[in-house]
């Protein structure tokens, strides 16, 4: 990143500081011409072809002044990024930014940033604890239900001739309306419906249980008040349907024959062996993934970290913005979301505030322990971090190193390296606490937990708390 600013930082209290921020005047000299160059290619001056005026020219025509508000408009998020990592700073929550004026030609720009930081966390013993672990164990309905998830996967449909029941199949043509007219979407030919899913309006499924093939009927329902094509929104509909087949799910039957079928094995103890295994090793991950989650919480639970519910507030809101933006990406609305949960926006943010202040202890106390142990992150392990986080292309390919080394330059345009180089050295701490810490049974760590001690009683007779491993 471009050394364009000079930043200076006061410590205001309640985990809160004021970075004061110095744009110098040739980088926004550069971002004054850029923002020219985008105007220019709308601007049409006489003697100059679209998109051609240079940016001098379009000060003159536009008005220095203007101008130099639209670079600093697009080019402020990009200082803000680069002030807080200059000084130092880790923010938390929503910055309150204060610009009050634009500069002279030939002055800097000057402004200034309170944001929340994460306070520093005080280290209590982090090598050595102890923390519950849990065996993987593969039960026997935990098998038996992936065989049978696997049955479900190679059933065959056959026509029957008998009345359709819940789990059975219809083949249907459909035609519906609206107090009297088609509607868009309402008709369709040789449909699959399973009866008894659920996949179409209320009440549809029902009124086809005891049809055979052959057999038309009337089916009279009603959308629902929040259903998506609001102009049939609680409306009663009509379809008329045509029961063109009946058909029965069939599952193979748990033999040497479905061992070939479903994965070329010569017999279903091989079979379940293979499956076992396989599920083994998905419960060890899982438990792994608990078990450095726990090994955290229990170095988290011996340090000291006052955390202002300023802060925690702030960091409930940032994880609702992600939230958000997540929904956004996948098509949902976050308004509908909030509508359909039933809470509003501050509801579910106060909500989250538990999860919020454990995720900054964790952040307070990792940090930390970064510091302390001098833990550093090398080149070469944040090229294999985006390496490993390079999407296959299309038809597999990984990536070339070109362009990992091209990833790596945007990222350090854009001033995610720093941000990615972070993570890495936080999960190095998180793989250091895992490496020193012991692992016993968890009944073992839950009755030791409430294990009661004479200290116990004074502290609470003196009127202190007592918390285990306090």
């Amino acid at each position: 990143m471009a050394a364009g600013v000079k930043t200076s930082k006061t410590a205001l209290g309640d985990s809160r500081v004021r970075v004061e921020v110095e744009v110098g005047s040739d980088a926004l000299e550069r971002e004054l011409q850029s923002a020219a160059g985008e105007i220019g290619r709308d601007l049409r001056v006489p003697g100059f072809r679209k998109g051609k005026v240079p940016p001098q020219v379009v000060i003159r025509q536009v008005g220095r002044e203007a101008v130099l508000d639209e670079a600093v408009r697009r080019a402020l998020p990009n200082w803000y990024e680069e002030a807080l990592h200059d000084a130092g700073v880790a923010a938390v929550g929503d910055p309150k930014l204060d610009l009050t004026e634009l500069p002279d030609q030939g002055a800097p720009l000057a402004f200034s940033i309170e944001v929340g930081v994460v306070p520093e966390a005080k280290l209590g013993e982090y090598r050595g604890i102890e923390v519950g672990r849990r065996q993987a164990e593969v039960s026997g309905d935990q098998l038996q239900a992936e065989l049978e998830r696997m049955r479900e996967s190679l059933a065959s449909l056959e026509t029957v001739e008998r009345e359709a029941g819940q789990a059975d199949f219809v083949v249907i043509d459909f035609s519906g309306s609206v107090e009297g007219e088609p509607f868009e979407g309402g008709d369709a030919r040789g449909h699959l419906l399973e009866l008894g899913s659920g996949r179409l309006i209320p009440g549809f499924e029902e009124q086809l249980t005891g049809a055979k093939g052959g057999e038309s009927r009337q089916v009279n329902v009603t959308f629902p008040d929040d259903y998506p094509a609001e102009q049939l929104a609680g409306k009663e509909a009509v379809f008329a349907v045509e029961v063109k087949e009946v058909k029965e799910k069939r599952l193979p039957e748990l033999d040497d024959e479905f061992a070939v079928q479903a994965g070329g094995f010569d017999t279903l103890d091989e079979l379940r062996q293979e499956v076992a295994g396989r599920l083994g090793e998905v419960e060890e991950r899982a438990i792994e993934g608990e078990f450095r989650e726990a090994a955290v919480d229990a170095v988290v639970a011996k340090a000291e970290l006052d955390l202002p519910h300023e802060l925690v507030h702030s960091k409930a809101h940032e994880m609702w913005h992600r939230t958000a933006r997540r929904l956004s990406a996948q098509g949902v609305d976050p308004s509908r979301y909030l509508e359909l949960s039933g809470k509003s926006e501050e509801e579910l943010v106060h909500e989250a505030e538990p999860e919020a202040e454990l995720a900054l202890k964790r952040e307070a106390v990792l940090a930390a322990i970064v510091k302390r142990e001098g833990i550093e992150v090398s080149d070469e392990e944040v090229e294999q971090a985006l390496r490993q986080a390079a999407a296959p292309e299309d038809g597999g390919r990984r990536p070339s190193e070109k362009q990992l080394k091209r990833a790596l330059k945007r990222a350090r345009a854009q001033g995610a390296e720093d941000a990615l180089r972070e993570d890495i050295a936080m999960r190095k701490a998180v793989d250091l606490i895992v490496e020193h810490v012991t692992p016993i049974p968890p009944e073992q760590a839950e009755a030791r937990d409430k294990l009661w001690t004479p200290d116990q009683e004074r502290e609470e007779k003196a009127g202190k708390i007592w918390t285990p491993g306090a």
